[in-house]
């Protein structure tokens, strides 16, 4: 069975399962969902992301989110991704993760012999400019193979 580390920052979509579940064909895969929400101290360079990519009345409402209610969906979110991975017929556990999400990803890479990292993101311009993304940071801080994937819009 393929062991994946599959880092997220909101609920897969149908097609991100799809996506995920059908990259190694038909061999069984067994996935980790560690899920790290945006939160306020990412809130403008979401809004900088939310400009490049043409999205004004975002970036202008990008303070409005409930931050209070972020680690509330979060756990949703999980759970619901949990649930599609599972339909699909993969095996999947997950947690979220509040606080460093590098350093805890190099653990449940380690702890679960992972065969690879996935990053399912959305984009982030600012943040893969300078390398600083998710799937750039981790490849410095595991010892597998790290693929970055951006998620469905949906």
């Amino acid at each position: 069975m393929f062991k994946t580390v599959l880092m997220i920052e909101k609920a897969l979509s149908d097609a991100d399962v799809e996506l995920v579940t059908t990259l190694h064909g038909e061999e069984k895969v067994s996935f980790v969902v560690l899920m790290q929400p945006r939160g306020k101290q990412d809130e403008l360079l979401r809004a900088l992301d939310d400009v490049a990519l043409g999205h004004l009345d975002q970036a202008v409402h990008e303070h409005d989110d409930g931050t209070d209610a972020v680690p509330t969906l979060a756990g949703e979110s999980l759970e619901h991704s949990l649930r599609h991975l599972q339909r699909a017929g993969a095996e999947a556990v997950g947690e979220v993760v509040e606080a460093h999400p590098l350093v805890r990803l190099r653990e449940v890479v380690e702890e679960n012999r992972a065969d690879e990292v996935l990053v399912l993101t959305s984009p982030h311009f600012v943040e893969e400019f300078f390398h600083r993304d998710w799937a750039s940071r981790a490849r410095h801080e595991v010892g597998v193979p790290v693929l970055k994937l951006f998620a469905s819009e949906a």
